[in-house]
């Protein structure tokens, strides 16, 4: 394991949360339940439209360099008046929360992105940090592999990218 598991899992969240489309509640409400958000959210208009505020900033994050990269942090951190605190609850075992349960779901989401950014920049692992390789995707991607070769988000655009090859080698034998 590259970093700490809740740091991973926030990565992967916050790579998730940029890439995702939450059009409505109901969306949110999938989103909360496929990452397993710890505390509620209010479902109403002006959080979904604060967790829909959030995915630029936090998309901002991939496109930075380090320096960049530590000021979107600190500026959330600071925004959040995060506090960190070890924390133990339901199946998880002791992590970082930085925010209360209680906290919006935008918030959260904010600080938790914020948190395990700051493990990536003291790590020296910003490289880990891509955009999907795929002509026009344009997702966000963090690579958590031991080698450094994921090149493609986890919309199936590897195995578009692999058929494609496929069709273009087979076409050059003709």
């Amino acid at each position: 394991m590259l970093f700490a598991h809740d740091t991973e899992v926030a990565l992967v969240s916050a790579a998730a949360l940029v890439n995702a489309d939450l059009p409505d509640i109901d969306a949110v409400d999938e989103f909360f339940a496929a990452y397993d958000w710890a505390g509620t959210w209010s479902r109403t208009k002006t959080e979904l439209k604060a967790v829909q505020e959030l995915r630029p900033r936090l998309r901002e994050l991939w496109d930075a360099d380090e320096d960049r990269i530590v000021e979107i942090v600190n500026s959330l951190l600071l925004e959040y008046r995060a506090l960190p605190q070890l924390v133990k609850h339901d199946h998880w075992p002791y992590h970082l929360h930085a925010v209360p349960s209680d906290s919006p779901l935008s918030a959260r989401m904010a600080v938790e992105a914020a948190m395990a950014f700051v493990d990536v920049v003291r790590s020296g692992e910003v490289s880990r940090l891509r955009i999907c390789e795929l002509g026009d995707c344009g997702n966000v991607l963090v690579d958590l592999s031991k080698n450094r070769s994921k090149r493609f988000c986890d919309t199936g655009c590897g195995n578009r990218a692999a058929v494609s090859a496929y069709r273009a080698r087979k076409a050059a034998r003709k």
